[in-house]
């Protein structure tokens, strides 16, 4: 068959794809020669993995990162982050092939676990604890970052990445179509390399942020604090009540992401396979100004004050505490992320961080290095990817400004137990059944060729939204008691079961798996209104609760959702155990 034959065969739409690659190769006949395809400004996790993805899905493809701290790093490396949950997991064991690496130099992580506030925190056992009593099916990490690190490096070196020590002093992009021109400090001596892409891992330091004026401020406002202990501290010893412990089928208390939790600030104890502890103070200035623990000295007197529990344990270890940190206003964003045009991304650090809680640093991180991998190949492929990085760029900043929704204004329930236990299976159950599952089944990257799917994401967005404004709602109506002092993350709760297992591997009809989950989100977000309004709507004498409950019966989407909650509840009832009231009597069945 002669090529005029062959190309005739070609849909219009694969026709239009040659020829576009075509051109584009033949535009590039005259292009100057680049030193590299990619750049990578940056040493981290963010850097490394972007670097291994690229070349693991287009191995010609030559990547040039400047680290500016040499690798190995030590271990015990002081970086926010040591814990994955499902999407960074996934991305990390299946994408980059790190099974053995992750289950053999770190720890499987029993999910997440809070205490709340009770009679001056002294005995762990008497506080309202959410966990679970079982691993969930999905592995996932708690991280040294170091050991991760140092391992990401060897694999880059082995995979061919080429990696320069030294500073990144200015990035000049050039013209459309042209090659960026990049300037390196290595120690006394300058000089300049050339890329077609460039992608700035750089984290705070923000290099493309501050030159193009991309930072963007938002209103989530808190602090945090850290440090390491050199030695592992088991929250599972802190009391020796045999029904405490009975809570739980398997594992340990200290193998999950422990949180002590209280009115604006929360408390975490990630205990890391190289026998440290990592140990944060996370706060709200609307309720811990940050010179109140802003130095080591303050940190022990304000744990000492709020968590004395662990400030005892902790003063057994005083000379084994390492590398205290601090970060203030820790959340930032970007106005643009990807520019598809001109040719360069950020990644990690440098473009979003949204909050430590519920570990979403490093999913971003392999949301975005996805997108940025999917947009860097096309491209070097012949491929117009304009368009594309405008969707990528739009969805993904969309997806930060409702997971920022989560964190901002929220630290006031962690004073409330009966509302935080349910925004917290709640934000659980929602990650496993939009974010995971769109993860696992590689959809964020086909967003800009299913156009028609954004909708179904807007409509979830908005759910998720109107859901945490009504827990600040309920939270200022609600007090600061619980009537039951265990709620079970995962085991007694079907819905929590059928929505992880869902996320494990790719569903074999993507379209009626998301449209089963969307359905089963907004029946518990039914189940959610239903139960409070039944509670609350008892409240006749207090007239802040019912002016609350009316303008809750008003609301047209509430409404919707109790409408679905009831009319799905008779045939797939959903648990009700998540959801904890001050009357547990009238608890949706």
């Amino acid at each position: 068959m002669d090529v005029r034959a062959q190309l005739s065969q070609l849909d219009p739409t694969a026709r239009e794809a040659l020829a576009r690659r075509i051109r584009s190769q033949l535009s590039r006949d005259d292009a100057p020669v680049s030193s590299h395809d990619v750049l990578i400004v940056g040493g981290g996790a963010a850097a490394l993995t972007l670097a291994l993805d690229v070349r693991r899905e287009r191995p010609e493809t030559s990547v040039l990162l400047i680290e500016p701290t040499p690798h190995p790093v030590p271990e015990v490396t002081h970086t926010v982050g040591e814990s994955t949950v499902e999407v960074s997991a996934h991305y990390l064991r299946e994408r980059l092939d790190l099974a053995e690496h992750l289950n053999t130099s770190h720890i499987r992580k029993m999910g997440l676990r809070m205490f709340f506030s009770h009679n001056g925190n002294t005995d762990i056992s008497q506080r309202m604890e959410v966990g679970g009593s079982v691993f969930v099916p999905q592995v996932t990490y708690q991280i040294d970052r170091g050991r991760l690190e140092n391992e990401l490096y060897r694999r880059c070196v082995a995979e061919g990445v080429d990696i320069v020590h030294g500073r990144v002093r200015t990035v000049d992009l050039g013209p459309e179509g042209g090659l960026h021109t990049v300037s390196v400090q290595q120690g006394d001596v300058t000089s300049e390399t050339t890329a077609r892409w460039v992608v700035d891992a750089s984290g705070r330091n923000r290099v493309l942020p501050r030159q193009l004026e991309l930072r963007r401020t938002n209103e989530h406002h808190c602090n945090a604090a850290w440090f390491r202990v050199a030695t592992e501290i088991d929250v599972g010893a802190w009391s020796d009540d045999p029904r405490w412990h009975s809570r739980l089928a398997e594992g340990e208390r200290a193998m999950s992401t422990n949180h002590l939790m209280g009115e604006g600030y929360w408390v975490w104890l990630i205990r890391l396979a190289s026998g440290a502890t990592s140990v944060g103070i996370v706060a709200d200035p609307a309720f811990h100004a940050f010179d109140q623990f802003n130095t080591l000295e303050k940190a022990r007197a304000w744990l000492a004050e709020h968590e004395p529990q662990c400030a005892a344990v902790l003063a057994q270890h005083d000379d084994e505490i390492r590398d205290f940190r601090v970060m203030k206003k820790y959340s930032h964003g970007v106005s643009r992320v990807f520019d598809g045009r001109h040719r360069w991304c950020l990644t990690g650090d440098a473009g979003i961080f949204l909050d430590p809680l519920y570990s979403s640093g490093l999913d971003l991180v392999a949301i975005g290095n996805g997108l940025i991998t999917d947009m860097i190949t096309r491209d070097l492929d012949g491929e117009d990817i304009t368009v594309r990085a405008q969707i990528s760029d739009t969805l993904f900043r969309s997806l930060t400004d409702m997971w920022l929704a989560i964190y901002q204004d929220q630290y006031t329930l962690m004073g409330t137990p009966t509302v935080m236990a349910a925004k917290i299976v709640w934000d659980v159950a929602f990650y496993w059944g939009f974010i995971g599952l769109l993860y696992i089944n590689g959809r964020f990257v086909r967003i800009a060729d299913d156009p028609d799917f954004v909708p179904a994401l807007d409509g979830l967005i908005a759910l998720s939204n109107r859901v945490q404004q009504f827990f600040r709602e309920w939270a200022a109506v609600e007090d600061d008691t619980s009537p039951v002092p265990f709620v079970d993350l995962y085991e007694p709760l079907n819905f929590m079961a059928w929505l992880h297992v869902a996320m494990i591997a790719p569903a074999a009809d993507f379209a009626d798996q998301f449209d089963t989950n969307a359905q089963l989100l907004r029946q518990l977000a039914g189940q959610l209104f239903e139960t409070v309004l039944a509670d609350k709507a008892s409240a006749f004498g207090e007239d802040s609760v019912m002016h609350q409950v009316q303008a809750w019966q008003r609301d047209p989407l509430i409404r919707e959702m109790r409408s679905i909650y009831r009319h799905e509840q008779k045939t797939r009832p959903v648990s009700p155990d998540w959801i904890v009231t001050a009357s547990p009597a009238l608890q949706a069945t």
